[in-house]
């Protein structure tokens, strides 16, 4: 008899993620027999754990804070994408090996995708604020998607720097973020500014084109003060719940076989 596949979520913390939440609607809507669980595993233990997951019977996981990088540095076989982000969150496993992939910036460009089906682009140039991990992802999808020119404005500025060395962006001084909107196309937050617990994201939006489309990965709160920002000057805005359920798209797929939908009901789901 062939064992129920199992996936799970593997973090340090992990009692915070959504995950189990958002594949358990999937399993159960598509009837799918499989279980996904969230796996508390410290630094020290995760290469012994991925090792030994297989012979558990788990077909794959989600990686979240602090091993992204390292599950990389892990993996026997790993996505191109995953290499230019540098780290990564959808394992599977096959005969013994340990595949890596990254679909982060699938899942930002996916969730761009459905809410603001109309935005394009090369509408003109994007701001991303931030230069960690989301950033890097968010990066890599923009310019596989075409977006002309990428700028980066980040509190530490070296950071910042290092990272558009790498990939041929453009610097921002923090302090001027807010200057210089007039072409842009796109506006992306990637820090944790704004989030609960966190200090607010100051961000004059008076200079942005009527075109232009903000976003912000952080999706708690959900609506963020930027979005309310952009919402009031009339423009496009765009959360961040969506990015986290469409990233999660491919790795269902692969473990269990089914490609699921993200839909109004799935958000509802996930944020009950």
């Amino acid at each position: 008899m062939s064992r129920i596949p199992l996936a799970g979520v593997i973090g340090a913390p992990v009692s915070h993620s959504r995950s189990p939440r958002l594949h358990g609607t999937w399993l159960r809507k598509y009837g799918v027999l499989g279980h996904y669980v969230p796996l508390h595993v410290e630094a020290g233990d995760l290469a012994s754990v991925l090792r030994a997951m297989p012979q558990m019977g788990f077909v794959g996981a989600n990686v979240t804070i602090p091993h992204k990088e390292a599950a990389l540095v892990l993996a026997d076989d790993v996505t191109e994408r995953a290499k230019r982000i540098g780290a990564a969150n959808t394992l599977s496993f096959h005969a013994g090996r340990i595949h890596a992939d990254n679909t982060d910036g699938y899942g930002f460009m996916a969730n761009l995708t459905q809410s603001a089906p109309d935005w394009r682009p090369d509408a003109g140039a994007a701001l991303v604020l931030g230069a960690g991990g989301a950033a890097r992802a968010v990066i890599v999808a923009l310019q596989d998607a075409g977006v002309p020119q990428i700028r980066l404005a980040n509190r530490t500025r070296d950071r910042a720097e290092d990272l558009a060395a790498e990939f041929g962006c453009s610097v921002q001084d923090w302090d001027q973020r807010a200057q210089g909107l007039q072409d842009l196309g796109l506006l992306v937050n990637t820090t944790a500014l704004g989030m609960v617990g966190q200090s607010a994201l100051e961000m004059p939006l008076d200079d942005l084109p009527a075109h232009a489309l903000v976003t912000d990965i952080v999706y708690s709160p959900l609506e963020t003060a930027l979005l309310q920002s952009a919402r009031a000057r009339g423009l496009r805005a765009v959360d961040g719940l969506g990015m986290l359920l469409h990233q999660a798209v491919p790795g269902f797929e692969r473990w269990f076989g089914t490609r699921p939908d993200v839909t109004h009901t799935l958000r509802d789901a996930v944020l009950a």
